[in-house]
C-alpha cells in the first residue's frame, strides 16, 4: 500500500516558529514532527511513501530525499492550499490500488497505523471529551456509517483522527466540490467510501494534532518518554544524569550538570557547566545551555543557546535563539488560571497553568530580560538589557 503523507502546509497557528520551516518539519524529540507519520507508514508497511509539498518544500526533500529507510519516496507538490483532498488529488498520479492518507503534522499511535493498513478501507478515530470541533463519526454494526464536520450537536463522541486507508476506487472519487469554508475536504472523498464499502473505525487511544506552540510541547512530552536511554556522547564524571535521558554522539554534558529525564541532548550540544536540565527537554543540534542555566519542560532548536545564569521553563525557542545572561522566563500563574497565548491574532486559552515564552528564529535578548508567561517574540525580535518584557513583539 502506498501512503501520501500531507507535508505542504505552512502552520499560521504556530507562527513564529514555522517562519521559515514548515510545521511538519519542526522538532519532536530525535525527529522532525512528520518523520514520526513516515515511520509509522514504513513499519506498517508501506511499500511507498508520497509526500505532498507545498511551503519551504526543499526542506522536507532534503531531509526524506528519494527513499527512506530503504522504502521509495516521491514528491507532489501542491502549489495552492486549497484543502486536503485538493491536496492528495495532486498526488493521484503516483496511485494505483489502495492507498493511505495521513496528516504530516498528527502524531498517531504506531499500532493503530498497522491495524489501519491491515482494515482497508478504514479510518482512525479517537474519544473526545469535546466531539464538536472535530469530524465526528457514527457507528452502525461496527462500520462507519457516517460523518459531520463540527456539528453543534455530535451524535457520537468519535472523533476522526485524519488517518485514513483507501481502496483503489477512491483515486477517481478525490475530485469534490469546495466545502463551505472554500476547500476541498479529505472527509467528503470518506462519506462517498462510506456510501460504496464498509469502512472499518480503528480507534486509538492516543492521537494528536499538532497545530500551535504548546501542542508542540505536548508532542515533544509524549515522544521524550518513549525514547530509551542511551550515552553516546562526551559525558563529565561530575555530572548527574537520572532517568530517561539520551546523549548523543557529539553532545557534552559539563561538570556539575544535573539531567533529570525524559530528556535528549543532540549532536553538537553544549551543557554546564553547573546546569540544571529536568522535565521532557530537547536540546537540539548544536544547541548550548551555558552555566548555571536552568531549562526545564521546554524544546531548543538547533544552534539555540540560553547563556549563563538563565532559566527556561515551559517553552519552545527557535534556531539561532540567544538568550543573553540572566535572562528569566516567568511560565506560571499564581491565579490557577490558564496562560493564553496569541494565535493568529487573537488571545486564546493553551490549557496549561504553566506555559513560558515562544521565540522565533534568530530572537536575541539583552542581559537581564525578564519574559512574561505566554509571551510571543516574532522572528529576529530582540530586547533591551534588564527590561521587562510584558507584550508581544
Amino acid at each position: 500500500m502506498k501512503a501520501v503523507v500531507l507535508t505542504a502546509g505552512e502552520g499560521t497557528r504556530i507562527r513564529p516558529l514555522s517562519a521559515s520551516v514548515p510545521k511538519p518539519m519542526l522538532p519532536v524529540a530525535d525527529r522532525p514532527l512528520a518523520a514520526h507519520t513516515v515511520d509509522a507508514a514504513v513499519d506498517a508497511g508501506a511499500d511507498e511513501i508520497v509526500l505532498v509539498v507545498g511551503y519551504e518544500s526543499e526542506t522536507v526533500r532534503s531531509y526524506f530525499g528519494s527513499s527512506y529507510r530503504g522504502v521509495p519516496v516521491r514528491y507532489a507538490l501542491q502549489t495552492e492550499q486549497a484543502g486536503t483532498a485538493h491536496a492528495v488529488n495532486v498526488a493521484r498520479d503516483y496511485l494505483d490500488g489502495r492507498f493511505a492518507v495521513l496528516n504530516g503534522d498528527n502524531l498517531y499511535e504506531p499500532a493503530a497505523i498497522e491495524r489501519l493498513f491491515e482494515a482497508c478501507p478504514a479510518v482512525c478515530a479517537v474519544e473526545v471529551d469535546s466531539p464538536q470541533h472535530y469530524g465526528v463519526l457514527t457507528t452502525t454494526d461496527g462500520a462507519v456509517s457516517d460523518i459531520v464536520e463540527k456539528p453543534d450537536d455530535p451524535p457520537t463522541n468519535l472523533a476522526n483522527a485524519g488517518a485514513y486507508a483507501f481502496p483503489a476506487e477512491a483515486r477517481e472519487w478525490l475530485e469534490v466540490p469546495a466545502s463551505e469554508r472554500g476547500e476541498h475536504e479529505i472527509t467528503d472523498v470518506l462519506g462517498r467510501v462510506i456510501d460504496e464499502f464498509t469502512v472499518t473505525p480503528i480507534t486509538t487511544d492516543r492521537w494528536m494534532d499538532v497545530g500551535r506552540p504548546w501542542e508542540l510541547l505536548e508532542a515533544n512530552e509524549w515522544k521524550l518518554e518513549t525514547l530509551e536511554p542511551r550515552i553516546d556522547g562526551d559525558v563529565s564524571d561530575a555530572a548527574f544524569l537520572d532517568g530517561n535521558v539520551v546523549i548523543e554522539e557529539g553532545a557534552t554534558v559539563k561538570p556539575g550538570v544535573v539531567i533529570e529525564g525524559p530528556t535528549l541532548v543532540r549532536s553538537g550540544a553544549t551543557v554546564g557547566p553547573n546546569a540544571y536540565v529536568r522535565g521532557a527537554t530537547l536540546i537540539g543540534e548544536d544547541a548550548k545551555v551555558g552555566h548555571a542555566v536552568e531549562v526545564k519542560n521546554s524544546v531548543l532548536s538547533p544552534n539555540a543557546t540560553v547563556g549563563h545564569l538563565s532559566y527556561v521553563g515551559d517553552s519552545v525557542l527557535g534556531r539561532n535563539v540567544n538568550f543573553g545572561a540572566g535572562t528569566t522566563v516567568a511560565n506560571l500563574r499564581h491565579d490557577d488560571g490558564d496562560v493564553q497565548f496569541t494565535v493568529k491574532g487573537e488571545r486564546v486559552s493553551t490549557g496549561r497553568r504553566k506555559f513560558g515564552v515562544v521565540a522565533g528564529d534568530d530572537v536575541k535578548t539583552g542581559i537581564n530580560t525578564s519574559l512574561t508567561p505566554g509571551l510571543k517574540l516574532d522572528t529576529g525580535a530582540t530586547t533591551r538589557s534588564g527590561e521587562v518584557v510584558e507584550r508581544d513583539r
